[in-house]
C-alpha cells in the first residue's frame, strides 16, 4: 500500500504523528512517503492561495507511482484512527475517490492566519485514492501548468467515485462523530488556538506514545 502524505515545513509534528497513527493502526505492509516539494526538481506551480506547501504537488501522486496500482494521498494534518487497509480495500474503477463533502467553511482563516478559500469541492483533495493507471492526464507539466481550481474541482478526471465521509472526519466543521480519518482542517492541537478541538486528546496520546523509549518520554508537548 502506497501512501503520500503532504510534508510542510510549518506542520511537521502533524507530518510526523499522522504517519505513525498509519504504522500503528495498518494490518498490512505499507509505504510511506513525504511529499515535499523541495525534492521535486523543476516544480514551480506555488500560485494557488494555498495554505500549505503541497497544494499542487498532491496530483504528482499517480505520476509519483509510475501511473501503476492504487496510492492514498492525505493531508499531513489528520490522525488516522483505522486500519488503512481498509481505506484500500475500498478502491473501485474511478479515476480517484474521496470524500465528496458539502460544506461551506466555517471561518475565515485557518491555521496561522492563512486565507480561508471557499470553492466547489472544497476538502475533496485532502483524502485522494487514486487509480493511477487511469490518471495519466496528470503529468509533471500539466500539474505544473494547470490552475488551483481546476485541479482541486477534479476537472481532469472522468469519474470520482465517493468514500464513506467517516475517512475524512472535518474537525470544527462538522458535528463529532467516530472518525476514521480526523481531518485538523482548520488547525491542530500543535496551534495553541486549537489545543482543545475534537481529538485532541487522542493526538497528544499517539504523539508521547510516537515518541517514547522504553516507556521514558520525551519532554516537551503533553505527557499521559
Amino acid at each position: 500500500m502506497r501512501v503520500f502524505i503532504g510534508y510542510d515545513s510549518k506542520e511537521i509534528a502533524a507530518y510526523q504523528i499522522c504517519a505513525y497513527s498509519i504504522i500503528r493502526n495498518a494490518s498490512e505492509p505499507i509505504s510511506i512517503t513525504p511529499l515535499n516539494i523541495r525534492q521535486i526538481a523543476g516544480f514551480t506551480n506555488t500560485s494557488y492561495k494555498a495554505s500549505t506547501q503541497f497544494a499542487f504537488t498532491r496530483f504528482l501522486v499517480p505520476y509519483l507511482s509510475g501511473y501503476e496500482g492504487t496510492s492514498l494521498f492525505m493531508d499531513c494534518d489528520m490522525l488516522v484512527r483505522s486500519d488503512i487497509a481498509k481505506l484500500f480495500s475500498l478502491a473501485d474503477k474511478s479515476d480517484v475517490m474521496c470524500v465528496k463533502h458539502d460544506y461551506t467553511p466555517s471561518t475565515e482563516e485557518k491555521f496561522l492566519g492563512a486565507e480561508q478559500t471557499r470553492y466547489e469541492h472544497k476538502n475533496w483533495s485532502s483524502v485522494m485514492l487514486f487509480n493511477n493507471a487511469k490518471c495519466k492526464v496528470l503529468t509533471k507539466h500539466y500539474v505544473n501548468t494547470s490552475s488551483g481550481l481546476h485541479l482541486h474541482q477534479f476537472q481532469w478526471a472522468k469519474k470520482v467515485g465517493e468514500l464513506p465521509k467517516s475517512w475524512n472526519h472535518l474537525v470544527g466543521e462538522y458535528d463529532q462523530s467516530e472518525a476514521d480519518i480526523v481531518h485538523f482542517t482548520l488547525g491542530g492541537p500543535y496551534f495553541k488556538e486549537y489545543e482543545h478541538c475534537e481529538y485532541a486528546d487522542e493526538w497528544w496520546k499517539y504523539f508521547n506514545e510516537a515518541n517514547s523509549v522504553l516507556d521514558v518520554k520525551v519532554l516537551g508537548g503533553r505527557h499521559v
